[in-house]
């Protein structure tokens, strides 16, 4: 990792002796004032502690081989269920404080209800099981980034040999998801061993705390203020009668496009026979042009992110023993973002640098908030300012593309609305994994195939006995770690859209405006609220959600297969 930061495990007896002290002053303060104090040392000591848990996550994801840090996550793993515990004290008193009113008219709502949520997620009886998770999350990490696959003449991780996916030629296509399937297959029974365990730990951890199943803890977990899970199966059947129907003529005409007689899976990534879009330059010359573009975007894009540059808070190549994804994380001490990626040479090298730049600028946006759980806010409302991102610097997509930018604003936007079925199905499968907690691996992969043949009849497993089987969901790493977020990608996808909509189509003077206030308010706001802020319908609302899906609908179908050529 390049940015300067002194790593140093906590002392957790120090911390927990501080915490303690403070919280004891929070307790018994004899007026509001005092109370007030308390809380805001609160604040700065869960920062402290919170900036070492993340630096250490950051320098493990960058290089997953390098054995200190490997230590420190396993470090981690046993902590933060404890680190979670001392910090669940904290919001218990808070709910009880005699200055609640008082405390209620200057702190974030936010902060009252995700106290609310901590209050039923944590207990002493569930630490070690939590430690547990942990660690076979951990097991699931390593895993994914131990793949090495000789293909091609060179030794490939997951996201290089995805690079390959697009190929125009269909032996390499084949090939290339042939090997990358196999390390999946040869590494089955890991990966089944590691849900199973995910899965019985995360029962236990629900029963034990009271709740019915781990599906109504995952929702708690996930802060579904203002919402419930009977709003998003609502959502997904929408997603099933609305979007389906769409997604499946873009399959088509995108099968009449290629010339083939067949759609089979590995053809699915190649939008044009030709290859794709693909971004020219080098990594350095693409960080050259994404500067250009923020500057061009606005001022505040631009001074942020020149400031990101400067202080070496980007990695982005794609290494061996690099954990594979890319992310955003926000360092509480020094209040900047850091964005993690892995560029294979493909279109999705812009998507993810506009995506996690869309993370990263509304939370330096929100380093106001003194609360280190609300400068992101909720995920629902995080992945509005990430995807909106994408849409909202399409207007460069010159830079990156030449004359192949309305191919790529094809491909982009096509990719967004078949990515909606594809959210729903995976929320669908966890929803009736945690259900059913005694499915054996077999159950659990019928169960996927099944749904998948509903949501994503596209994909057709002719060649590949193993995905046919339903292993596909092996490689999306947030079923293991971070179970029921990514509904949360789909409700923000179609606010998105909106921007899109509003900025592409409209060309709306206050498009920027609105995305800039809802990046300032960080998680000081629920979803609903920073919807209004933003001026956007809700995702349930189906007669507004239903006018914008078509709104997409018709601009694709207006850009003609003559355009695309």
């Amino acid at each position: 990792m390049s940015f300067t930061f002194t790593y140093q495990r906590p002392d957790f007896t120090a911390y927990q002796a501080s915490f303690s002290k403070q919280l004891d002053k929070f307790k018994h303060a004899s007026e509001y004032i005092a109370a007030k104090n308390a809380l805001k040392q609160l604040n700065h000591l869960r920062k402290n502690v919170t900036t070492m848990a993340k630096v250490a996550y950051i320098r493990h994801s960058i290089d997953t081989k390098d054995v200190f840090y490997l230590e420190e996550n396993t470090y981690w793993d046993q902590q933060q269920p404890h680190v979670d515990q001392l910090h669940g004290d904290f919001f218990s008193a808070l709910l009880t404080s005699p200055f609640l009113s008082d405390l209620k008219k200057e702190f974030p709502e936010t902060l009252f209800l995700l106290a609310e949520d901590q209050k039923r997620l944590t207990g002493s009886k569930i630490v070690n099981l939590k430690q547990q998770e942990n660690e076979r999350i951990s097991d699931y990490t390593q895993l994914i980034a131990s793949a090495e696959i000789d293909f091609n003449g060179k030794i490939c991780n997951l996201s290089d040999i995805s690079a390959y996916f697009s190929d125009p030629d269909t032996a390499i296509r084949e090939s290339a998801q042939t090997a990358y399937w196999q390390f999946f297959t040869e590494n089955e029974e890991k990966f089944d061993q590691i849900f199973s365990e995910l899965v019985n730990l995360r029962h236990q951890i629900a029963m034990k705390l009271g709740f019915d199943s781990y599906v109504t803890y995952g929702d708690i977990a996930m802060n579904r203020w203002g919402y419930t899970r009977k709003d998003l199966k609502k959502f997904r059947q929408f997603i099933l009668e609305k979007v389906v129907p769409l997604t499946t003529q873009l399959y088509q005409r995108q099968q009449t496009r290629l010339g083939v007689d067949t759609l089979y899976h590995y053809d699915l990534p190649l939008i044009f026979p030709e290859g794709n879009p693909k971004p020219q330059g080098n990594q350095s010359e693409l960080i050259k042009k994404a500067t250009e573009m923020y500057q061009g975007l606005s001022p505040e894009t631009g001074a942020f992110f020149q400031k990101m540059k400067q202080q070496d808070l980007l990695d982005l190549a794609s290494r061996s023993g690099k954990q594979s994804g890319g992310y955003c994380e926000f360092i509480d001490a020094i209040e900047m973002p850091f964005i993690f990626a892995n560029f294979n040479g493909t279109s999705d090298d812009v998507d993810v640098l506009t995506h996690e730049t869309g993370h990263a600028f509304q939370s330096y946006h929100s380093a106001w908030i003194e609360e280190p759980e609300l400068v992101f806010p909720t995920s629902e409302a995080a992945e509005i300012h990430s995807m909106s991102m994408e849409f909202l610097t399409w207007p460069f997509m010159e830079k990156f593309f030449k004359e192949d930018q309305l191919k790529y604003r094809f491909a982009h936007l096509s990719s967004a609305l078949q990515f909606l079925p594809y959210g729903a199905l995976v929320d669908h499968f966890q929803e009736e994994v945690y259900e059913h907690p005694i499915w054996t691996a077999e159950e659990r992969k019928v169960c996927w195939r099944k749904l998948e043949k509903q949501y994503c009849p596209e994909k057709n497993y002719h060649f590949s006995e193993g995905l046919d089987r339903g292993i596909y969901w092996y490689r999306q790493g947030h079923i293991f770690e971070v179970p029921f977020y990514y509904i949360d990608y789909t409700l923000a996808q179609v606010c998105a859209f909106q921007f899109w909509q509003r900025k592409i189509i409209e060309k709306d003077p206050k498009t920027w405006e609105d995305y800039l206030s809802i990046c300032h308010v960080g998680g000081t706001q629920t979803f609903t609220e920073i919807l209004q802020t933003g001026h956007l319908n809700s995702p349930f609302d189906e007669v507004a959600i239903n006018q914008v899906i078509e709104t997409v609908s018709t601009y694709l179908e207006n850009i003609s297969e003559t355009d695309l050529k």
